[in-house]
């Protein structure tokens, strides 16, 4: 079993931004050697967050929709007052979809659906500089120990 820690630096426009790190993960996948097991996508700081979800235009919109629907950003919250940021809603969509994702890998591919990819959901009110940490645990052989 080896672990294998690489990060991804992004830039995000702001509020809004779904960015697809998919082919990013599989690529950093097929460098680490791995055939068999998990990688955990993270990214750091309290106002981003990682999905799945069919990646095209629709549902990006819908997306968006929800979120201002559920986490209205023109609403001033209690973390608004406390630091004077503007960035609630920021901090409170990124709690509700999680910083984390585990996919699974077989023979060196991620097991995701046909239309499902990994997305970073950027929720900050300004354009950030974003680090996402992908943790791999694996072997190289399948039956491997």
């Amino acid at each position: 079993m080896k672990i294998i820690t690489k990060q991804l630096n992004l830039k995000t426009k702001g509020a809004g931004d779904l960015i697809d790190i998919t082919a990013q993960i599989q690529k950093n996948l097929e460098d680490s050697g791995l055939q068999e097991g998990n990688v955990t996508v993270f990214v750091i700081g309290s106002t981003a967050a990682i999905t799945t979800f069919e990646y095209e235009s629709g549902l990006i919109s819908d997306l968006k929709e929800l979120y201002e629907q559920l986490v209205p950003s023109n609403k001033t919250y209690a973390h608004d007052e406390t630091w004077g940021d503007v960035n609630g809603f920021s901090h409170l969509r990124a709690a509700l979809q999680g910083p984390s994702l585990v996919v699974p890998f077989i023979s060196g591919r991620l097991i995701l659906g046909t239309w499902q990819q990994v997305v970073l959901a950027e929720f900050d009110h300004r354009p950030r500089q974003r680090r996402i940490v992908l943790q791999f645990v694996g072997s190289i052989h399948p039956n491997a120990k």
